[in-house]
């Protein structure tokens, strides 16, 4: 699960929001990192705001493979339980899939589904407030229709001050 990187604050509608430079430089380093997970992403879902189409553009370049990506309106501005739903209907061929999306969304799913995490990664997490660029890796076992609260296992997260 990524959060866009940083959007300027402008006199566009919040939708519509670009990255600001802060955001253009923390992209392609989130992508990096998402690189060096080793994770083979099969899917892509992104909410269709500027912003992370932006991010997304430029996270993806960073992968040593580009997995398919679906615009999907529904991210935005998702509730916890939009953002399960959604992940319920993701084709169970897809083994490895990567959301990238808004807070307080993104924060909320993260915690909501791991059920345990390595580390101290669940504190850390909570503590960052999941900033803008940041990622969670989280594994767990079943079907896309089975993923509910606490199914999961935090085993990463990132963020661009680590």
């Amino acid at each position: 699960m990524l959060r866009h990187a940083k959007a300027d604050w402008g006199q566009e509608a919040d939708h519509e929001r670009p990255l600001a430079e802060r955001g253009r430089k923390d992209a392609p380093v989130a992508g990096r990192r998402l690189a060096g997970t080793g994770i083979p992403f099969d899917l892509a879902l992104c909410s269709t705001a500027a912003r992370t189409r932006e991010t997304w553009k430029l996270a993806v370049q960073e992968l040593p493979e580009r997995p398919r990506t679906v615009y999907e309106e529904r991210i935005y501005e998702a509730s916890l339980g939009e953002l399960i739903a959604l992940l319920n209907e993701v084709p169970e061929e897809v083994d490895d899939l990567l959301v990238v999306g808004h807070n307080p969304g993104m924060h909320a799913l993260a915690d909501a589904l791991a059920g345990e995490a390595d580390g101290d990664l669940l504190a850390r997490m909570n503590r960052s407030g999941y900033p803008t660029s940041a990622f969670a890796v989280l594994t767990f076992t079943g079907t896309w229709k089975s993923v509910e609260h606490g199914v999961g296992r935090l085993i990463a997260f990132w963020t661009p001050h680590d």
